[in-house]
């Protein structure tokens, strides 16, 4: 599973640990993602991997608005 949401594209952020004693190695900031299974109006139902700001956005926009977002968006590239 990838680390990308689909609805709003949130990817990991990097950056340094940084120890008590200052020493700094590097890591990286995961944005929490859910794989999450939505029946649209059509009855249809599609699968996506979403941050749990993506599953906030889709319950107030609703998944047909979210999903035809995404399909625009996908579509322009």
């Amino acid at each position: 599973m990838s680390f990308v949401c689909d609805v709003t594209g949130a990817k990991p952020g990097f950056g340094n640990a940084v120890s008590h004693s200052h020493r700094r190695t590097r890591r990286r900031w995961n944005p929490n993602i859910q794989r999450r299974r939505y029946r649209l109006a059509d009855g249809s139902s599609v699968r996506l991997d979403v941050s749990t700001t993506g599953i906030k956005i889709i319950d107030r926009d609703g998944i047909d608005a979210v999903m035809a977002r995404i399909r625009a968006r996908k579509a322009s590239r």
